[in-house]
């Protein structure tokens, strides 16, 4: 159809297609970004907590250096040194675990007084020999740092007693000489905790993990959230943003009841867009058919506004309440709904009995009647293709309220005729699973949705800007009518 052509090809939904963009991930941050805050700052509390909890410790390191010990006299020749040398490096590396064992530990707290198991001992400890070398660190790590000092010291000294007289028989000394080469100092800073250390990675790690939850939080969700997010299921422009109101909640439409808010300019806005749909072939009639995924996500609401707008702007406009299972657009404008489009498809009333005019001569309104037990045979019955036609051929504009899609399609009826799908979307009310099996069912019927207007829209800060705006101008027209009114007395 022509005004297909003109709107967005293919309904198909384009989740999933082709995996997550770039894009697609800053408009998840984006959209979740207080979430990513909120768990930034709880992990990087929860680092910062723990860290000032811990205790504070000292850390100081005595270093040994391994010698031959030949007790024979003169020059050893180079033979004897080479075979010292490797001796030397077979037994160093067992001197690790020769330090935390009772035989050295044990002597160490006798003479420190220390309150403490061996075991309790060994978990202060740290022995390394760096790789090729004849060194032995050992690391001690205290509360205090005078005590850290005085126990590596004196570990040190106790593995040099034990490797020189307690490894062999009695009256027999060790080829292997340790020689304290660095004695260890009482530290003046503390080595743990390590603020800077912890704060980067609680910065690190709270921005991964929020990153993580706000996927996370996207996956699981079932509703739509954003408007954003109906692109990736509706192939189709959003042609309007409707924040939510109270004055959408009155029986009088917004352009009617407050002209001035903003509210009635984004109504104005929808209207706009509307102009450019393609009208009906071989008419100048367009055919607006207004539907949604399921109920209260506000399509009734969407429909009378848009009637009104279009109505104000001069144009002859037919709204009809086509939603024969759930009527409801004679509620929402608070007139006569007892005689409608049911009355007229089974035969009982004409046309000009049930159109009721509202607020303006060129703005018309069929309500939908009682309900019918056979609604689907009444909108496709010929009376309703007769009605439908002559409709066009008189009014500029014919909006039709239809029952939402997961309901019926009977939107499908009118957008054959060469109706333009306007798909009205709720934040945190429009099912993600409706929409996309909506979408399905139109790819599969080959149709398309001409425009999304997302309903219930968080008020973003340019639209606050509008509002102020909007408001400011009226109370200075109000205070300029009102000095106007005095200087003509």
């Amino acid at each position: 159809m022509e005004q297909q052509a003109s709107g967005q090809v293919g309904g198909g939904a384009k989740i999933g297609n082709d995996g997550l963009t770039l894009t697609g991930l800053f408009r998840i941050l984006r959209k979740h970004v207080i979430t990513i805050i909120i768990t930034f700052f709880v992990v990087l509390g929860v680092v910062i907590t723990m860290t000032a909890m811990s205790p504070v410790q000292y850390s100081t390191t005595t270093q040994l250096f391994a010698t031959y010990n030949d007790s024979s006299e003169g020059a050893s020749n180079s033979s004897e040194q080479n075979s010292g040398s490797s001796y030397i490096m077979s037994q160093i590396k067992s001197y690790p675990v020769l330090t935390t064992t009772q035989s050295v530990l044990q002597p160490v707290i006798d003479d420190l007084g220390l309150h403490s198991s061996v075991a309790q001992l060994k978990d202060q400890i740290s022995v390394t020999n760096p790789t090729n070398t004849a060194f032995v660190n050992i690391s001690v790590s205290d509360e205090d740092p005078t005590q850290a000092a005085d126990i590596a010291n004196a570990v040190a000294k106790s593995l040099s007693s034990v490797v020189e007289n307690g490894l062999y028989a009695s009256g027999s000394h060790s080829s292997v000489k340790l020689s304290i080469v660095q004695p260890a100092v009482s530290p003046t800073t503390p080595s743990s905790p390590k603020w800077n250390l912890n704060i980067a990675m609680g910065i690190i790690g709270g921005l991964i993990l929020g990153i993580l939850v706000a996927l996370l939080k996207d996956v699981l969700s079932k509703r739509i959230q954003d408007e954003d997010e109906v692109d990736e299921y509706i192939d189709a422009p959003t042609i309007g943003r409707i924040p939510e109101v109270d004055l959408l909640n009155d029986t009088k439409p917004v352009v009617i009841n407050e002209p001035g808010s903003p509210v009635a300019e984004d109504f104005r806005r929808i209207r706009t867009n509307l102009s450019f749909m393609a009208p009906v072939e071989d008419t100048n009639c367009r055919l607006i058919v207004v539907t949604s995924t399921g109920a209260s996500e506000g399509k009734t609401t969407i429909s009378v506004n848009i009637a009104a707008a279009l109505a104000e702007n001069g144009a002859k406009v037919l709204l009809i309440d086509a939603d024969l299972r759930h009527p409801s657009v004679a509620n929402k404008l608070d007139i006569d709904g007892s005689a409608g489009l049911t009355h007229v498809l089974s035969g009982q009333a004409s046309v000009k009995d049930v159109v009721q005019r509202y607020w303006k001569p060129n703005l018309h309104v069929m309500p939908a009647g009682p309900k019918p037990p056979n609604a689907s045979t009444l909108l496709n019955s010929p009376i309703m293709v007769e009605l439908l036609n002559n409709a066009i051929e008189r009014y500029d504009y014919v909006l039709i309220d239809t029952a939402p899609m997961i309901v019926a399609n009977d939107a499908v009826i009118f957008v054959r005729r060469g109706g333009s799908l306007i798909m009205v979307c709720r934040r945190t009310q429009t099912l993600k699973r409706d929409l996309h099996e909506i979408a399905d069912e139109l790819a599969t019927l080959d149709l398309s949705a001409n425009g999304v207007v997302f309903n219930c829209a968080r008020e973003s800060k340019k639209s606050l800007e509008h509002s102020n705006y909007y408001y400011y101008y009226s109370d200075r027209n109000a205070d300029h009518r009102k000095k106007r009114r005095f200087s003509l007395k």
